[in-house]
């Protein structure tokens, strides 16, 4: 029987970097040896994706209630851990996910105002009950975040998306939220300092990596 593969997660406010250093992970776990697979939330299925547009996009222009917006992510999760991540890591192979549950508990509960323990009960059932072996949490103030999306968006030629719109008072509240969390549970959640050059938060990133993979 194939040992199961280790579940890591990157989490953190808005332009802490998670999509660059989870590629970056990717790589350095291949370049060890490791079987990888690569996911996103809400996505990472033909059903997440799906899912993905209606978050990001309010084509409507008619809002979306927080318990309608909180049940589309556990839909899009609970699929991708049963087609995808759950499936991977039976065959021994690593999984590294651009946001998972904790962002949902993050944005929807802390920020939204849904109820938290709620929340993680219902995190539970999209799951399966399954647990990320390792969540790094990108830590970055809220004003210097948002400034690496403008640049961002304005690199890319992209508008801020239905999430990104939000006041600023409510993004702050995300940041606090990821904080309690990782207070919560200090030995999953490991914050990191994404303040920083590039190459200096991917140097702790690995790190806290090779401590839970093993290499």
């Amino acid at each position: 029987m194939k040992p199961r593969g280790k579940f890591i997660t990157l989490e953190g406010p808005e332009g802490s970097g998670k999509s660059t250093h989870a590629r970056r992970l990717v790589a350095q776990l291949q370049d060890a040896g490791y079987s990888v697979v690569i996911a996103r939330e809400p996505g990472g299925t033909s059903v997440g994706e799906a899912v993905r547009h209606l978050l990001q996009h309010d084509a409507g222009g008619e809002g979306m209630a927080a318990e309608a917006e909180l049940f589309l992510f556990m839909a899009s999760r609970a699929q991708l851990v049963r087609q995808v991540i759950a499936p991977a890591l039976a065959e021994g192979v690593c999984v590294v996910c651009d946001r998972f549950a904790d962002s949902t508990t993050a944005y929807q509960g802390y920020a939204r105002g849904c109820d938290v323990e709620k929340i993680l009960a219902l995190n539970d059932l999209a799951t399966g009950g399954l647990v990320p072996d390792l969540t790094i949490l990108l830590d970055v103030d809220v004003k210097a975040g948002f400034e690496r999306l403008r640049q961002r968006n304005l690199r890319d030629g992209v508008e801020k998306d239905r999430i990104e719109r939000e006041t600023l008072c409510f993004h702050e509240r995300v940041r606090s939220g990821y904080l309690e969390l990782a207070r919560r549970w200090p030995q999953r959640i490991r914050v990191v300092n994404a303040a920083r050059d590039e190459d200096a938060v991917q140097v702790d990133i690995w790190e806290l990596a090779q401590d839970v993979i093993g290499t």
